[in-house]
């Protein structure tokens, strides 16, 4: 429910259709805001009949306007708002001024809000239009307070989008003379070779001499993406209406220029990304290859033990360049790439008749790439380890993986159902190779603890390695 409809039912003698209409009008309130360069507030009569209630407020986007509290839900006595109370009396626009700030003075345009004969809102700009200095700003006004009445019916909220400081605006008559351009508007028309906007034809030939290019979605068929004289424009028109006769029409021109130039360099180095991606993993599964060769040709069960081992490592490595080489973002999901781990450990490591199971836990872990291989290589050494250690003079077996974060750090628990840690492993040397590189990698590239302990239940119900990795993650050029 949105603070309209809450408010109004809970302190206004308004009707459900009444409270209806006003939820609707609102998804054009930041686009009034913006177009009348000033802030909005929605008054309505509260069940006292000497006080008014704040229902909406919106600040423009188009002009800076100094901070203030969010007045949305507070009642004001109608004898503090005289411009309102007069509105409400009579139902016709008022103006006037109030103190904005310490001395500070604003203008105030006030407009019913009508359900029939009946005024059931005000709506109110407070425009400093000393500083503003629009010439025409009249017709800004008139705009709005059309786009309010127009809102009436069903609108699409994403061609009332809120308009930005940069955005041209104009505006027609209902003839498609042009009444009013805004020095955004001229600025960007005059690039074009377009001299004088206002008395024009909107249509007239001069205005689009220079298009060389112009592309309308199908599902916006109020909005045009517009080539030309060099610039790159969306053209975005809102047609007014009464009684299906044209009143007006407001066109936006967003000079979208230097961001689509931004959109193609970075398509460009995403694509150069992923094919560096792409060869890497290339050239790891090669590298892979060749030690496959070695460990065929090794005459002693230990080196080519060692040297499987190497391949996996290099291949959980190549996991994440094919992953990322996939992707058009630089982050990689740990549970898919997990999956990827443990597929070529299996294939690798394990008896054809060993059934092995895995299962994840927890939300979705989505990592940086910049500690994506230290993951990869953390993984596969636990991997390895479970398929290893844990399952010995078994023919099947657990392994998952189970996740949690808190505001600073993500907490990975991988676990098996294997036969579990050994008594006093905790004072035992450590040997393990693996264990060594994940305590490495985890405590020195990822600022992470490492542990690995039995599962609580004790020896022969399986074992949990856990990890905490920081979200903040150290720069490898710091010191020490």
């Amino acid at each position: 429910m949105d603070d309209i409809t809450r408010l109004c039912r809970e302190q206004t003698r308004l009707t459900m259709l009444q409270i209806s209409l006003l939820s609707r009008m609102a998804i054009v309130f930041p686009f009034l805001a913006d177009l009348a360069h000033g802030e909005l507030k929605v008054y309505v009569r509260t069940k006292d009949p000497e006080s008014f209630l704040i229902v909406a407020q919106q600040r423009p986007h188009t002009v800076y306007l100094p901070g203030k509290d969010s007045a949305v839900g507070c009642r004001v006595r109608s004898i503090e708002e005289p411009l309102i109370k007069e509105t409400f009396q009579t139902g016709k626009p008022a103006r006037g001024k109030r103190e904005w700030n310490y001395g500070s003075m604003v203008d105030m345009f006030t407009f019913g809000i009508h359900d029939g004969d009946k005024v059931i809102g005000v709506l109110n700009f407070e425009v400093d239009l000393d500083k503003l200095s629009i010439e025409g700003y009249s017709h800004l006004l008139d705009a709005a307070v059309a786009v309010l009445y127009h809102a009436r019916h069903i609108l699409n909220p994403e061609q009332f989008r809120p308009i930005t400081a940069s955005d041209g605006i104009i505006i027609t008559d209902a003839h498609s003379r042009i009444v009013f351009a805004d020095a955004a508007a001229v600025r960007i028309y005059r690039v074009l070779g377009v001299g004088s906007l206002r008395g024009g034809h909107l249509f007239d030939r001069q205005m689009t001499q220079h298009v060389t290019r112009e592309t309308v979605e199908t599902d916006r068929p109020w909005q045009k993406e517009i080539t030309a004289g060099g610039l790159i424009l969306i053209r975005r028109e809102i047609v007014v209406r009464e009684g299906g006769n044209l009143c007006m029409r407001i066109v936006i021109i967003s000079d979208v220029t230097e961001t689509r130039a931004k959109d193609k360099e970075i398509r460009i180095k995403s694509a150069v990304i992923q094919e560096i991606h792409h060869r890497v993993k290339n050239n790891l599964q090669a590298i892979a290859s060749l030690l496959r060769i070695q460990a065929r040709r090794a005459k002693t069960a230990e080196v080519k033990a060692a040297l499987k081992e190497s391949v996996n490592r290099i291949l959980s490595i190549s996991v994440v360049h094919e992953y990322l080489s996939q992707q058009g973002s630089e982050d990689i999901d740990v549970q898919e790439v997990m999956g990827h781990i443990f597929d070529l450990a299996a294939r690798n490591m394990t008896d054809r008749d060993f059934l092995i199971r895995t299962e994840f836990k927890g939300p979705r872990l989505i990592l940086p790439s910049k500690c994506a291989s230290s993951v990869a290589l953390v993984l596969n050494e636990l991997v390895l380890n479970a398929m290893e250690h844990a399952f010995t003079g078994r023919k099947s077996g657990l392994i998952g993986l189970a996740v949690q974060e808190d505001a600073d750090h993500w907490h990975l628990d991988f676990y098996d159902d294997g036969v579990g840690l050994p008594e006093g492993f905790e004072d035992m040397p450590r040997k393990s190779l693996g264990l060594t590189i994940v305590q490495t990698l985890v405590e020195g590239d990822l600022g992470g603890t490492f542990a690995i302990e039995n599962d609580e239940r004790g020896p022969g119900h399986g074992t949990h390695a856990r990890l905490c990795i920081p979200k903040v993650q150290p720069n490898p050029t710091d010191e020490g």
